[in-house]
């Protein structure tokens, strides 16, 4: 008897230890608040100190800063060339001579109409000076005296109009010699002696010259987008495709007011300096440039997806934790971050500066270490969404999560 006694004593007990156990597991799932455990895992982040910085990249072309093309005003044939590519010349240097025959026959022509003018002029000057003492004696007719003037000023047109014929002629001799009009390289040449060349309507470019191989610049061509950002003094880096391995230099000279439209897409040509003094940019050369349009040091910074969280304060404080948001009425241009502080969460006020898609700069309202909020999950479950309310966009025909009002 005592036997079976005891055997009922413990099947009792275990019945009522697997009871208990069903309801508090029935409990734990139906009021997760009264677990002791914590149920929320929040996404944080430390205020710190980084750098910030942001770049724009554009394509663009390697030339010289100062290049000039070297033509000729007169037409005819191609005598002599003195210089050849990546020759080094001088100013005032001769580069070239055109055929001079022709020129110099023309100046011999004008020079003899020059010296008939002349006679011509010097005769009718003396005559009309004899007819006009006899005019004023009263001794010659009225129309005597007028043609003698008119003769004399007719001498005199042709007499000066020859003078300025002869002016242009020895000029245009003088365009026979071509030279240099700067100190520098030849880096392109366009002509071969014997071949005739015409000025009549242009003037054709016979060599180009570039003043200092030693300083470049690199022409890119920047997006309608992007230009706003851009401002002359940024710093720069280029890479070519000639030297891989190699990074140059440089900083934005000028931003060009002029669009470019092609394939309606519209581009601003921005100038950057780049020095060359071991001479490896070669003319010509296509840049893949980087210009950085922000460069901050050691700035404080939070993630920026801090400003739109906002926490479910009915499931933060059924997990223990007290919300202080801020006290003041929110503005549109008021910018708040929610800090952790233990168990303990309270809405700041900040003030901020630039910002990156990594990085928002901090110049007021949070101290370094100050340990911010980004989201909060539970477990098993997503995220939170993030929004400006702590819920982002709701559907209006999905139900509300738990400790949030239907709106």
């Amino acid at each position: 008897m005592n036997h079976e006694r005891i055997l009922k004593m413990k099947k009792g007990k275990m019945i009522t230890g697997i009871g208990l156990v069903l309801i508090l597991g029935i409990g734990e799932v139906l009021l997760p608040g009264c677990s002791s455990k914590t149920q929320i895992n929040w996404q944080t982040a430390k205020v710190g100190r980084h750098s910030m910085s942001n770049a724009v990249t554009a394509t663009g072309t390697v030339e010289p800063v100062t290049q000039v093309e070297v033509g000729t005003q007169v037409s005819g044939i191609v005598d002599k060339i003195y210089v050849d590519y990546n020759s080094v010349v001088e100013k005032g240097q001769l580069i070239a001579e055109m055929d001079k025959v022709t020129l110099q026959a023309e100046l011999e022509s004008q020079e003899a109409q020059l010296a008939n003018a002349k006679a011509e002029y010097e005769y009718r000057e003396k005559n009309y000076r004899r007819n006009k003492i006899l005019y004023e004696e009263k001794l010659i007719s009225d129309t005597d005296f007028e043609t003698a003037e008119y003769e004399y000023l007719k001498a005199k047109s042709t007499y000066e109009k020859s003078l300025a014929d002869i002016v242009k002629v020895r000029r245009n001799l003088g365009y026979a010699v071509i030279t240099s009009p700067i100190d520098g390289v030849v880096i392109s040449r366009e002509v071969e002696e014997g071949q005739t060349v015409a000025a009549g309507f242009e003037t054709p470019t016979l060599f180009t010259i570039a003043k200092d191989l030693t300083e470049m610049q690199v022409i890119a061509d920047v997006d309608e987008a992007d230009i706003g950002q851009i401002r002359e003094g940024q710093r720069v880096t280029f890479e070519v495709d000639a030297y891989r391995n190699d990074v140059f230099e440089g900083k934005v000279t000028q931003v060009r007011l002029e669009a470019t439209v092609e394939s309606n897409v519209v581009t601003y040509e921005v100038v950057v300096s780049a020095p060359n003094p071991d001479l490896k940019l070669k003319p010509g050369l296509t840049a893949t440039i980087t210009i950085y349009t922000l460069e901050k040091e050691n700035v404080l910074t939070i993630p920026p997806k801090a400003l739109k969280f906002v926490p479910d304060r009915a499931l933060a404080e059924a997990d223990g934790f007290t919300l202080q948001p801020v006290t003041v009425e929110n503005t549109a241009l008021q910018k708040t971050v929610w800090v952790r502080n233990g168990q303990h969460l309270q809405e700041k006020e900040i003030q901020t500066g630039t910002s990156t898609a990594s990085h928002l700069e901090i110049t007021g309202g949070l101290t370094e270490g100050d340990e911010v909020l980004l989201g909060m999950e539970m477990p098993g479950k997503n995220a939170i969404p993030m929004g400006p309310q702590g819920g982002g966009e709701t559907n209006p025909f999905m139900p509300p999560r738990p400790g949030q009002k239907k709106k």
